[in-house]
């Protein structure tokens, strides 16, 4: 038996028919009826009292959703930042008197760090501080998400604050306005570890072909999800720029950038967290694993294109060479903190380069690092990045490509 980010998934975990309401609203896996993941019961909440609930007059009051990262995003037990868990985002409530014109207004906060691997219980006081505040896509109004940094009583950053160094990295650069754009693979899942529409009788749907952008209930699972994704990130304020469905049935992409240095790590891992609240309503699972499904189905990455302003003037792509040279000899430093499990999606198969082996090439999608069309003819552009896993931590990856190619 396999597990997907906590799912367990293999032989005898898949029991009846396909329910053909199912292919056609995810809804319909909850309906009426409680949802068991193993021994758990999730239990639906009628549409009517949260909105009976969500309108009530809170007397002028902001509810801030204070959100951070925890202590699976960065395990520094090797020595090197490995993200283990890409969906361990954690948030809590906090009543505000009024709405902050800018996040300096935004008080500090604490949280028990022992619950989340990030202190000892015997001092377990974990602050945060506010980073970024966006619109809230669930409670609306004057409500807001908060991004937040950890850190230690002593001023530290946590271990697991990834975000504190890479911010430090991007300043290195500023001037050379680093762009970033990040495509966020992940699959649905069902409560019971399946892959969300795929057959339950332990068979396969049809080989992959027609799902890659696909449409028709028998083709595209899910539509309604990534919708609602990309409409709550847009009235968030992120810059979304794109959902498509992939390859894989059941697997969706979503595209955050260009973003400017530390706002593309900060837009993605809000953008993962409100997917993991909308997978709350949909009584969906949303994995990052980067190779859900074994055998011949794709995997799941997080391509990042980047480019700088060098790269984007004329001549720019000569700039870009320079940069694959370097990305080359540091091929290995950059697989050892590309995702978590990688290794099963970086087998030179699936649109793929091998994981030992760095190359690249102009619209190769089976190089480590591809060139668009576009920037070989205008002669300045970008270069994408197709390596990182879908559970990559962005703050890693984005400094650590800021670093490769422009501070070596």
């Amino acid at each position: 038996m396999a597990f997907v980010s906590g799912i367990a998934v293999g032989k005898g975990t898949w029991a009846g028919n396909r329910v053909a309401s199912q292919r056609a609203n995810p809804r319909s896996v909850r309906s009426s009826n409680v949802v068991r993941m193993g021994t758990l019961i999730r239990k639906p909440i009628a549409e009517e009292l949260k909105e009976k609930y969500s309108a009530t007059d809170i007397g002028g009051k902001v509810l801030a959703e204070y959100i951070w990262l925890g202590g699976k995003v960065a395990d520094m037990s090797t020595g090197k930042p490995i993200c283990r868990d890409a969906t361990d985002i954690r948030s809590k409530t906090k009543v505000l008197d009024k709405a902050p014109e800018s996040v300096s207004d935004l008080p500090e906060w604490n949280y028990d760090g022992s619950s989340t691997e990030q202190a000892m219980g015997n001092d377990s006081e974990v602050m945060l501080r506010p980073v970024a505040i966006y619109k809230d896509p669930f409670r609306k109004g004057d409500n807001i998400l908060v991004l937040c940094e950890g850190y230690t009583p002593q001023g530290e950053p946590l271990v697991s604050n990834t975000r504190s160094k890479a911010a430090e990295v991007m300043e290195k650069i500023e001037d050379q306005v680093p762009w970033f754009g990040i495509e966020q693979e992940y699959t649905l899942m069902e409560l019971d570890g399946r892959p969300f529409g795929w057959p339950k009788d332990d068979s396969e749907p049809g080989p992959q072909g027609p799902y890659y952008c696909g449409a028709g209930a028998a083709i595209s699972f899910g539509r309604e999800i990534s919708d609602a994704h990309m409409n709550a990130c847009l009235y968030a304020g992120l810059n979304v720029s794109g959902t498509n469905a992939e390859v894989m049935m059941s697997q969706w992409e979503y595209q955050v950038g260009p973003c400017v240095g530390i706002e593309a790590g900060d837009q993605m891992w809000v953008s993962r967290y409100i997917m993991q609240r909308l997978s709350e309503e949909f009584g969906i699972v949303v994995t990052f694993d980067p190779k859900p499904m074994p055998g011949d189905w794709n995997g799941a990455g997080c391509h990042t294109n980047f480019s700088t302003k060098a790269m984007r003037e004329e001549g720019g792509f000569d700039v870009i060479k320079e940069a694959m040279v370097k990305m080359g000899e540091r091929h290995q430093v950059h697989i050892e903190a590309y995702g978590e499990g990688n290794e099963r999606r970086l087998t030179g198969k699936h649109e793929t380069a091998n994981i030992s082996d760095f190359k690249w090439g102009v619209a190769d999608r089976g190089a480590s690092i591809r060139i668009p069309r576009s920037t070989e003819a205008q002669n300045k552009g970008y270069l994408e990045d197709r390596r990182p896993g879908s559970n990559i931590d962005p703050y890693v990856v984005t400094s650590l490509i800021v670093e490769t190619c422009c501070l070596l």
